[in-house]
């Protein structure tokens, strides 16, 4: 069964501590057959969705930079890693740029590719930035793979993250169960196709 997986890295640094947690899911992924393929976006001069509404006639963001590059490997991907340092309680403002284009822009369905979101922080906000970026599945129909505390690791200068026993463990176990789903839903798509999908109905607060 052949499956992979799209991780961005968030982190404008490239060997930084949320690259240390994005190898440790990289190591148990190969190891489980799934093919990976990092991507470091923290340090790319992206802008921010302006709303013009030009991707529905194109197919793709008007902006054509690394959204567009990224866009068929996540078409292609079974499943989906976002991480990002926190800032301010918050993800780097560049991956949310690059989450609120991709996730918008192209027309492919991401229903039922599998997400992961983690993070690193030196101290706190790790809570609310891991909710931030849990949302954009939750909004385009993709299971949450989960683990056995929230995905975060911790460190402040680069490496320290390599300390963090218990959140490189949580990584780990996060990427096991993130491949059993993405197997899981691979054969019940075979089996039974997908969920039966109705027309979206639109609901404005103002009319």
């Amino acid at each position: 069964m052949n499956m992979k997986v799209l991780m961005i890295n968030g982190s404008p640094r490239e060997n930084g501590n949320t690259a240390i947690a994005l190898d440790e899911m990289k190591n148990v992924f190969e190891a489980e057959g799934v093919e990976t393929e990092i991507v470091q976006v923290g340090n790319k001069n992206v802008r921010g969705c302006v709303a013009c509404g030009r991707c529905a006639k194109l197919g793709k963001c008007v902006f054509d930079d690394i959204v567009n590059e990224l866009a068929p490997d996540f078409e292609a991907a079974d499943g989906l890693v976002i991480a990002s340092p926190v800032y301010y309680a918050s993800a780097n403002a560049t991956l949310i740029a690059v989450l609120d284009r991709i996730f918008y822009s192209p027309p492919f369905s991401k229903a039922m590719k599998v997400g992961a979101s983690v993070v690193c922080a030196r101290r706190g906000g790790c809570s609310a930035t891991f909710d931030e970026l849990n949302k954009y599945f939750t909004i385009t129909n993709m299971p949450v793979a989960s683990s056995q505390y929230w995905n975060s690791v911790h460190g402040c200068q680069p490496g320290e993250a390599a300390q963090d026993a218990e959140g490189l463990q949580t990584m780990r176990t996060l990427a096991r169960n993130m491949t059993f789903l993405m197997k899981s839903i691979t054969l019940g798509k075979a089996k039974y196709g997908l969920p039966e999908k109705e027309e979206r109905i639109g609901t404005n607060f103002i009319r």
